[in-house]
């Protein structure tokens, strides 16, 4: 009987972290937001960065971690890149303010980090580790975006480039409140690579010209991963209190670039019918509900 309990629960712990890794991956294919605040604010942050920055280390723990997440990234992306580049392009408010509302109620799942163990007062250096990545993120909103790339005329140079590309976006990924899709919009790939997936791969066209963009990102996106997850990993055992002080100022700051990154794909982002705007705030309640109901039962799970 206790045997089926704890497979149960494996099987529990399975699914939910397939559930997350959906959620990182979705942030992932939205400009201004990034999956690393997401596992934040989800509690799986330390876990994941973790296990990548030790999968050579120890291999079989870090595998086993990783692939439930992984596997919800790419599920998520797979699944919800058309639906939300149509939301995006059509309904950009409501759709961004949902995403806002859930990274507004999931804020309190890193409370317990910012008051420390015991808990204590902040010291100014965890307000000015607060403060300067606020200030860093909110700043991507007034970096120009540069021209879009050609991805099917690249030479060799240019492949060489997407994996520097993969690397910052792993990067970004990687460091809550950093987009890696912001910062490839900034950097002119983030509308090619998805127009890429979307109308071409998915349709089989110029499937080889896809497959050989991808890998170079994906190799660039590997090789991030691991260095700057290994930076993290240092930094949360060493200055955990700090680390995340900063990661609080990451995801506050994010949410301007939000509102500007879709301005700027868009044009406006303003809109006179009323309704938009209650639409705009029923999905900023729904996502804050959301992710707060998620949040008080990840609690209630650890106090059980």
């Amino acid at each position: 009987m206790e045997e089926t309990q704890k497979q149960q629960n494996k099987l529990i712990c399975f699914l939910l972290d397939i559930l997350r890794g959906v959620a990182i991956g979705i942030a992932f294919i939205i400009p201004g937001f990034s999956g690393g605040s997401v596992a934040a604010i989800l509690g799986v942050y330390e876990r994941l960065v973790g296990a990548i920055a030790d999968f050579f280390k120890h291999f079989k723990s870090s595998f086993l971690t990783l692939l439930p997440i992984v596997l919800g990234m790419l599920l998520g992306v797979a699944a919800l890149i058309l639906p939300i580049q149509w939301g995006l392009r059509n309904y950009p408010m409501p759709t961004v303010t949902l995403f806002v509302g859930l990274a507004l109620g999931g804020l309190p799942s890193i409370t317990p980090k910012l008051k420390g163990e015991p808990p204590a007062k902040p010291t100014w250096k965890h307000l000015f580790a607060c403060a300067l990545p606020l200030l860093a993120a909110g700043s991507l909103c007034f970096l120009p975006l540069g021209q879009e790339v050609d991805l099917f005329h690249l030479n060799f140079g240019g492949y060489l480039l997407l994996v520097l590309i993969g690397i910052v976006g792993s990067a970004a990924l990687v460091v809550p409140g950093i987009s890696g899709s912001m910062l490839l919009l900034i950097f002119g790939y983030y509308n090619p690579v998805v127009r890429l997936i979307t109308e071409n791969l998915l349709h089989g066209q110029q499937v080889g010209i896809c497959i050989l963009v991808l890998f170079c990102l994906a190799v660039g996106l590997v090789i991030g991963f691991f260095g700057i997850s290994v930076l993290m990993k240092y930094l949360l055992k060493k200055f955990p209190r700090g680390t995340y002080f900063a990661i609080l100022g990451f995801i506050i700051g994010s949410i301007p670039a939000v509102y500007a990154s879709v301005y700027r794909e868009t044009g406006s982002i303003l809109f006179s019918n009323p309704w938009y705007w209650v639409a705009a705030a029923l999905m900023l309640l729904v996502g804050f509900a959301l992710s707060f109901a998620l949040v008080l039962w990840s609690k209630k799970k650890k106090t059980s």
